[in-house]
């Protein structure tokens, strides 16, 4: 895909063809950084521990399969002047091989990309940030790939290839009902040529797609920030991805929205900005809220100073109390000799053991004797 890339960023340089007002390897050079950019994502994800590795390596090689086919085919069609999407041209046989291999391998990518999404969401595959960015951004791609099938019902229109042929399109990206003549060609903003005259249905499908990329930055950014914040702990991070995953989902959501709407990005009305508006108020306040609760209080801090400074001041009384006490007490220098003296006559005349008593057994016989 970066090989596919590097030669369509080359070949705008010196083909100055044009379908849609934009240069022919435009798409096929979105194409394929989008692709490259998914595709190692999901090669990293894979490369963790986790069970049915085996199914899931398998799912990754059916993936990246049909992406290099589905973006050779762009490439190829672009090379021709003509149009990959929607092309119903059967007078063209390559068109007809190539329509053919989107609606075979086109599933063939959504369903690996659902699969492999199911079967690494109910595990724990890092730690728990990373792990929540992944469940969610997962789910959230391949929201973002159905989105695609959504185009058909766009409507047919009506266009002309690079050499001028016409060339009837099945469907298209821009939502503009009543229009059916290069639609897709009218403004649109500078490199992605989204719509800036009606609804794009572009705008949420790319949302969507790189909706793990975003969740999985977000998530290293906060394993930084937690280094200097060690109140920040796994638990709060993964909390704050959960959150930040749920408002980009709702994000893609309002963007569908608003396209199906045939509203283009830049002109919102006021449906679309107060829902916005009311997005992004409760995305914040949300992980406000997980951010006071993990964090320490900051009315706890002065009370735990204050009882800090209590325990140190009653240690310091105690101190003093004690020095105190041993100024004033009356020194012990040990017994004098008075005391000596009247320990030895105790000794003298106290009772002594059993062991020790003077036998009287011979005195009280002569006695008895007399």
């Amino acid at each position: 895909m970066a090989a596919l890339a590097v030669f369509c960023l080359a070949a705008m340089f010196f083909d100055a063809r044009q379908l849609f007002g934009e240069s022919v390897w435009l798409k096929p050079l979105k194409f394929a950084i989008a692709f490259a950019l998914y595709s190692v994502t999901l090669a990293w994800l894979l490369s963790l521990p986790h069970r049915w590795s085996r199914v899931t390596r398998a799912l990754g090689a059916v993936f990246a399969a049909t992406g290099v086919i589905d973006v050779g085919f762009i490439v190829v069609m672009a090379a021709r002047g003509t149009f990959s999407h929607f092309n119903t041209d059967h007078a063209d046989k390559v068109n007809d091989i190539g329509q053919w291999l989107f609606a075979t391998g086109v599933p063939g990518l959504f369903f690996a990309n659902l699969l492999i999404a199911v079967i690494v969401s109910w595990q724990r595959v890092a730690d728990r940030p990373t792990s929540r960015a992944i469940h969610f951004g997962l789910a959230i791609s391949v929201f973002g790939m159905a989105l695609g099938y959504l185009m058909v019902g766009t409507g047919r229109q009506l266009t002309h290839d690079t050499a001028g042929r016409p060339v009837e399109l099945a469907a298209g990206h821009t939502v503009l009902p009543g229009v059916t003549v290069d639609r897709d060609a009218l403004a649109g903003m500078p490199i992605t040529h989204w719509s800036t005259v009606g609804g794009d249905m572009r705008i949420p499908h790319f949302a969507g797609l790189h909706g793990i990329q975003i969740l999985l930055l977000a998530a290293f950014g906060l394993g930084l920030l937690a280094r200097r914040r060690p109140w920040l702990t796994e638990r709060v991070r993964a909390r704050v991805i959960g959150v930040l995953g749920l408002g980009y989902f709702g994000l893609v959501a309002l963007l569908l929205w608003q396209a199906l709407r045939a509203q283009s990005l830049i002109h919102p009305d006021g449906r679309t900005l107060w829902a916005f508006a009311g997005l992004a108020a409760v995305v914040v306040v949300g992980v406000g809220g997980v951010v006071v609760a993990g964090r320490p209080s900051t009315a706890s801090r002065p009370r735990k100073r204050e009882a800090a400074l209590r325990e140190r001041e009653a240690a310091l009384r105690e101190r003093k109390t004690d020095t105190r006490n041993k100024g004033t007490a009356p020194q012990d220098n040990g017994p004098g000799p008075q005391d000596k003296a009247a320990a030895l006559r105790d000794k003298r005349t106290a009772p002594r053991d059993k062991g020790t008593a003077p036998r009287d057994n011979g005195t009280d016989r002569k006695a008895l004797a007399r």
